[in-house]
């Protein structure tokens, strides 16, 4: 399969890039800093650059055109103020929808964020309320798309950077916890391979459940 990710540098992206060029995908990474390409070459990945935020969507939709799936793992990322939240968590993530259906591409993979639909609480930081309404609103509009898009909604918990377990618990719902970076990118790719999961809005975790079992089981 050829897979175009958005936010092909992010870490979650490069590790999901190692992971489908190694079983023998053509993944391709959308960056907005051309420096990164070296970085997402030795992935495995084919760097393609174009900003998100600049871009319109023929640009984009040149850039899916022959793909099989896309997924959007963008972020605005840990400093960057309110506005980008907006235009990359929320905007881009519509824009790549808009190119997909251009292309013909149906199948989507949003990564999103754990029970966003629950709104920010009262108390909370405003860019991180502003991160979790763009999240919201993207994963929304995703959701409006079903008659033209073939969706799954991924919410990982407290992303770290430790090595994965290939255990996790997914589900619609699960109780917050961490997930490493490492285990996200495996579903992600197992969530590629099972059409059942279309049209579902799932949590991540980790748990007990190897990987491919997890997502067989929601898919069932």
């Amino acid at each position: 399969m050829r897979i175009v990710i958005a936010g092909g540098h992010g870490k979650i992206a490069l590790r999901l890039e190692r992971l489908l060029a190694a079983r023998g995908d053509t993944p391709v990474g959308l960056i907005r800093n051309p420096d990164h390409a070296a970085d997402v070459r030795e992935a495995g990945a084919e760097p393609v650059v174009l900003d998100l935020e600049e871009a319109t969507v023929t640009q984009l939709t040149e850039k899916v055109m022959g793909a099989d799936a896309v997924v959007f793992a963008a972020g605005a990322g840990p400093g960057s103020g309110a506005a980008r939240k907006a235009t990359v968590d929320r905007d881009a993530a519509r824009l790549l929808a808009d190119a997909a259906s251009l292309a013909g591409v149906r199948r989507y993979i949003m990564v999103s964020a754990i029970a966003v639909d629950e709104g920010p609480p009262p108390d909370s930081e405003p860019v991180w309320a502003a991160y979790v309404e763009a999240k919201r609103a993207a994963d929304d509009e995703l959701r409006r798309r079903s008659l033209e898009t073939d969706w799954t909604i991924l919410r990982p918990g407290r992303l770290t950077d430790g090595a994965g377990t290939g255990k996790v618990r997914l589900a619609p719902k699960v109780e917050r916890a961490e997930i490493p970076r490492e285990d996200v990118a495996a579903v992600i790719a197992a969530l590629l391979d099972e059409p059942a999961t279309i049209g579902r809005v799932l949590e991540l975790v980790g748990g007990p459940t190897p990987i491919r079992d997890a997502v067989e089981a929601v898919g069932a």
